[in-house]
């Protein structure tokens, strides 16, 4: 007898359609697995045959071969237990399951017979909505309870929670019926979408502030130089507050990440908050922008969306900084090996933060500076000029006097400066929106339910011909712009990156032209272009 079932395998942060056949037939008892199934996949068997017994179903004495496919695919996790015990007990005879072919199966077994969450379960709800749709027929997805929230976000499907290999069984056989899991996603951003930090925190550091208003405005990479102590590490933890919130399409978007590292739990099944992620300088390669075997998401992935946070800059592997130079440039990462290739989004925004020499007091009028001029070069020349280049802004945070740290003034809060950031945003969106021909934007919002990464609308994104159209000059200002490169030295890219954050400063003042305060204060923010900084 042979049955054919439809499961998902995960292949990056994508749910890859697989169809489970098995066949029994008389002989001698053997379990034949084809189809490049992994050892765990391998094991499962062994799961199986043990949770089948442990439920009070009898194994399969027969003859029996499992084929996966498409069979060239190599098959990867445990979520095949739940679809091989449901195919060995169909094919069997004594179980007619009538409703087989109306739903996906996906799960991990335990030996007594329950169910263990699995990865990618938001990956292999959208999949199965897409399934649905081209077939014109509704595919359901049942898998472990735990998951059933975090899959639920797709609205368009069924979601049947089970718990148990029994419970599983009985709902296939129509004995028992189980309510699809509902959506939701607007209790999950009415719990979860607050901040615990807020700008007010930070004593002083007004100029500090407004560099990264403009950072956050035009979604900058930004280096922040300063002696330890001085706040650069709690200025960074704030900046997802000022952030836009986030959209539906792009939590899904950051969710299918976590979710493919099994980094999401059933309290807290949708990402709503903007990620906030701060690798050890110890990280590698592979850590950092992702890799394995079989490629799994990085550092950079988990902070798609977000910001990711450098401390210690120079402290990072050279190697590791210049794995970030394509990704900044692509938002995007191609990680390749001999069994897979899998592409992860990347879009984040990068924030480091260093100290202006090794001993960390240069410049700090409270200490002296042990470090000689050849020891600042060696420390400076850690981080390579292309990286720099990539960072748009770049700015110095000194240490807080006294009597800021000690007045009852709190300074600015997250909320005045993200109304700032919003507003900028919505008049880069309608700028750039009218460049883009009707149908890809048309495309984008029919993609953005299913979580495909859609177009985001941001200065620091903009290319040299949108660089041409939107940030000319007056006479004056390029005059200062000449003498700005002339004088510092600044590269093509650091030219253009000057003209964004004019750009960027231009929108937070509501100013359709770039005038010369903007240019002068963005060209003040490139201090590492600066030969005498040094």
């Amino acid at each position: 007898m042979l049955v054919k079932l439809q499961t998902f395998t995960l292949l990056g942060i994508n749910a890859i359609p697989i169809e489970v056949e098995v066949d029994i037939s008389p002989g001698e008892f053997n379990i034949t697995l084809v189809g490049l199934p992994a050892p765990v996949v391998k094991e499962s068997i062994q799961r199986v045959n043990r949770a089948l017994e442990n439920s009070g179903f009898p194994p399969p004495g027969n003859r029996i071969l499992i084929n996966l496919a498409p069979a060239e695919l190599h098959k990867q996790a445990a979520s095949f237990d739940l679809p091989f015990a449901m195919g060995f007990l169909a094919c069997t005879g004594r179980n007619r399951l009538e409703k087989l072919s109306e739903y996906a199966i996906v799960g991990e077994l335990a030996l007594d017979g329950t169910l263990r969450p699995i990865r990618g379960a938001l990956s292999m709800a959208i999949e199965c909505a897409k399934i649905s749709r081209s077939r014109k027929k509704p595919l359901g997805l049942i898998l472990p309870a735990e998951n059933a929230p975090e899959a639920a976000v797709v609205e368009e499907i069924d979601v049947i929670p089970v718990h148990s290999l029994a419970q599983t069984l009985a709902f296939l056989l129509g004995d028992l019926e189980i309510d699809p899991a509902p959506s939701q996603i607007d209790e999950i951003y009415a719990k979860f979408s607050q901040y615990n930090s807020d700008f007010s925190d930070v004593r002083g550091q007004e100029l500090a502030k407004r560099a990264l208003t403009i950072a956050a405005a035009g979604a900058h990479n930004i280096l922040m130089i300063g002696p330890p102590g001085s706040g650069k590490t709690m200025l960074a933890k704030r900046l997802p507050t000022v952030l836009p919130s986030f959209l539906t399409h792009e939590s899904v978007e950051t969710t299918r990440i976590y979710s493919s590292l099994g980094m999401i739990n059933s309290e807290h099944p949708l990402m709503v908050t903007r990620p906030f992620r701060s690798p050890h300088h110890t990280i590698s390669d592979a850590g950092m922008v992702g890799g394995g075997v079989t490629p799994t998401p990085g550092e950079i992935s988990l902070a798609h969306n977000g910001v990711l946070f450098l401390d210690e800059l120079p402290e990072f592997s050279r190697r590791t900084l210049e794995v970030l130079r394509q990704p900044l440039e692509d938002r995007q990462i191609t990680i390749s090996r001999a069994l897979a290739s899998s592409t992860f989004p990347c879009d984040f925004m990068l924030v480091a933060a260093m100290n202006p020499c090794p001993c960390g007091y240069r410049g700090d009028p409270r200490r002296q500076c042990s470090c000689s001029v050849p020891m600042i070069e060696r420390y400076m020349s850690k981080i390579s000029g292309p990286l720099l280049d990539r960072i748009d802004i770049h700015i110095e945070v000194p240490a807080v006097p006294f009597e800021e740290l000690s007045g009852m003034h709190t300074g600015t809060s997250s909320d005045e400066i993200r109304r700032q950031v919003v507003a900028a945003r919505k008049i880069q969106a309608q700028r750039f929106q009218q460049d883009m021909p009707q149908k890809e934007t048309e495309d984008d919002l029919t993609d953005v339910t299913y979580g495909a990464p859609s177009a985001h609308f941001y200065n620091a994104q903009m290319t040299s011909r949108k660089i041409r159209k939107h940030c000319q000059l007056d006479a004056q200002g390029i005059k200062l712009l000449r003498a700005a490169m002339n004088d510092f030295g600044l590269s093509a890219r650091a030219h253009d990156k000057v003209l964004r954050i004019a750009r960027t400063i231009a929108d937070l003042e509501n100013s359709p032209k770039i005038l010369v305060p903007h240019l002068t204060e963005a060209i003040n923010y490139r201090i590492l272009d600066r030969s005498l900084w040094i």
